[in-house]
């Protein structure tokens, strides 16, 4: 099962603190206990980690996504196509034509069932963009880029 398909995405994520980690993992199954028909696209990146969900293979059609950095150890939660929800609580951050989401500092303050119905609208669409349905496929992680080059964290105060 593409959920407990996560030993990448553990060595990817093991740099940084534990409880970066946990929250991580925590918004990684909030997603998957919603989408299992989806597909996980993982990136290890020399910025952040990345990890989205998308009804193909492509990163066309993530409809959402967690990002770790490797510099300020923020976690973003986000949305693709961002600029194309309604987000009527105005919670997403972000002016470009795209890419919109929310810092997520702990998960007890997480807008769960908000960031629910964000998620689902996402979800429908991203289907939309899909021109052909022969590209749909279901319940795979996918490990779709490893960066050579990593930064390296900073200590603070450096």
């Amino acid at each position: 099962m593409p959920k407990e398909e996560k030993a990448d995405l553990l060595k990817f994520l093991a740099p940084f603190a534990a409880d970066v980690q946990e929250m991580a993992l925590w918004l990684r199954d909030f997603v998957w206990d919603q989408y299992p028909q989806a597909n996980e696209l993982i990136y290890d990146n020399y910025n952040a980690v990345a990890f989205g969900w998308s009804p193909t293979e492509k990163v066309g059609h993530i409809f959402c996504s967690i990002a770790v950095g490797r510099t300020s150890n923020n976690v973003h939660f986000g949305f693709y196509w961002g600029a194309e929800l309604a987000d009527p609580e105005k919670l997403l951050i972000g002016n470009g034509n795209q890419y919109r989401y929310i810092l997520v500092h702990n998960t007890a303050d997480f807008p769960k069932a908000y960031i629910t119905q964000l998620v689902q609208e996402a979800w429908i669409n991203s289907l939309k963009k899909v021109k052909d349905p022969r590209q749909i496929v279901q319940g795979k992680t996918i490990t779709k880029s490893v960066s050579a080059v990593k930064r390296e964290k900073k200590p603070k105060g450096a």
